[in-house]
């Protein structure tokens, strides 16, 4: 019998916005409020942070605290890797979405002979590099690493060579890359892209299924036939950003709020069908930002019952 085994990482240092590092106690909070014991019954493992560069000045300003960025990630691959290869499931509570790599690294390291499908439920794609990057914030690069694609097509920045050697060692963490092949990438709910972004999911085929695509299609089709699309991957790692959920229907408490998202149903509906598969491995939660939100706790509650029935739609599997 396998357990669930949480993993806390506070870290918010690849936003741009400070407070998800909060996000983590604010969903401990709603669990709190609602009277669950939820917390009291999984083993956890807390992950050391690098919170204070935001203290620091920026000298790589294409790629910000990208030398602390990958030390959080390295540590959380850590924790991922011990815990997976152990054949327990680590369920990770993060801050902000740069973590989603330490998370994946972790997967792929655990077992690098095995390949594994990323489902990626948020409003944004993630797949920037320092050289296209608009903002430097490394939440929107991880899967660009996880990839180990620079596009440089499109590329607008001047990276200094430091800059370049950290990004190596963000996309190589373990002496693997890439973690994961480009036909082993789904999109949910993706919605808020730059132009770079665009031209390489286009370039690359990476498949989007928008949330009106998802209402119109129905998410018993869609969720099938991702997973078709995933069909020669053995494990599935599942990242479930916040705003993916529609921040005028639930809250702005994230980072990057965008409108015309997902309601916590259909999310529960989507992570449930794709862990019936049997093959769901690791499942992450990312930006929730109790700071921005504008009716109390309500992002943190909203994500700590997507947390509680996904949980007990995991260990129904066991």
């Amino acid at each position: 019998m396998w357990q669930i085994k949480i993993i806390k990482n506070r870290s918010d240092i690849g936003a741009g916005t400070r407070g998800s590092d909060l996000g983590v106690d604010a969903i401990e909070i709603a669990a709190i409020n609602k009277g669950s014991d939820y917390f009291s019954r999984y083993s956890y493992v807390d992950i050391e942070t690098e919170n204070d560069a935001v203290y620091t000045k920026q000298n790589t300003p294409f790629a910000k605290r990208i030398k602390k960025v990958l030390k959080v990630c390295e540590r959380l691959s850590d924790a991922v890797q011990l815990i997976a290869k152990s054949n327990d499931f680590p369920l990770v509570l993060s801050g902000d979405h740069s973590s989603a790599l330490g998370s994946i690294s972790g997967m792929k390291l655990a077992e690098p002979n095995k390949r594994l499908g990323v489902v990626w439920i948020d409003a944004h794609a993630d797949i920037h590099s320092p050289h296209t990057s608009p903002s430097g914030n490394i939440h929107g690069m991880p899967l660009a690493a996880a990839l180990a694609e620079d596009n440089m097509d499109k590329k607008i920045n001047e990276i200094a060579e430091e800059t370049k050697i950290t990004w190596e060692g963000l996309k190589s963490i373990g002496g693997i890359t890439p973690k994961v092949l480009v036909e082993d990438v789904v999109y949910f709910g993706v919605r808020d892209t730059e132009e770079p972004e665009d031209y390489i999911t286009g370039k690359i085929g990476v498949k989007n299924y928008k949330v009106e695509e998802v209402r119109y299609r129905g998410i018993k089709t869609c969720v099938a036939e991702s997973l078709n699309r995933l069909k020669n991957c053995e494990h599935i790692y599942i990242s479930f950003d916040v705003d993916s959920l529609d921040c005028d229907l639930i809250s702005k408490g994230t980072g990057t709020p965008v409108s015309k998202g997902f309601d916590q149903f259909e999310i529960i509906e989507i992570i449930n069908q794709l862990i019936d598969s049997g093959k769901v491995s690791c499942f992450e939660v990312v930006e929730v930002n109790p700071t921005l939100d504008e009716k109390g706790n309500f992002m943190a509650e909203t994500a700590f019952d997507v947390l509680t029935s996904v949980t007990k739609k995991i260990e129904s599997l066991n």
